[in-house]
């Protein structure tokens, strides 16, 4: 067994520096994305939190997309700010995983409160889901920051 982990790590090694990144690179992709994908805010979204009981809608339709954006960009930007100011680059990763979370609670709480845990229809299962991903990471980057 050691022989196999020895072998495994001599093969991982040179990529150890880019571990982070590859997690990174691919919450901002799909945080980024779902921001984006909500500009111009359109009238339906406003409605559909408004329809939620959401108060403000239109406020909060904005800060969401915005938020997703921004969580996003923080993301990649705190890694790699790491070596020209570590303290400001832990901050700005935990703060933005913290949006994350925020933002992915209230998305499964208010647009996907009809799943269930383990079963349902698929698309319709939290634990098969790309949004229980998100909040992980989210809650990743919030709790672990820059540290290694």
């Amino acid at each position: 067994m050691e022989k196999i982990n020895n072998l495994i790590n001599s093969m991982t090694e040179p990529f150890l520096l880019i571990g982070d990144f590859i997690v990174r690179i691919g919450l901002v992709i799909s945080f980024f994305l779902h921001g984006y994908g909500k500009l111009p805010i359109s009238q339906g979204f406003i409605d559909f939190l408004a329809s939620k009981g959401v108060p403000l809608s239109e406020m909060f339709a904005y800060l969401v997309a915005w938020g997703e954006i921004l969580a996003g960009i923080g993301i990649i930007l705190g890694g790699l700010l790491i070596k020209r100011d570590p303290i400001m680059a832990n901050l700005i990763t935990k703060l933005s995983g913290l949006t994350i979370v925020i933002i992915m609670i209230n998305a499964l709480l208010i647009a996907h409160s009809h799943w269930s845990i383990f079963i349902g229809e698929r698309g319709s299962v939290l634990f098969a889901s790309e949004q229980l991903f998100l909040l992980l990471l989210g809650f990743f980057f919030f709790i672990k920051g820059n540290r290694t």
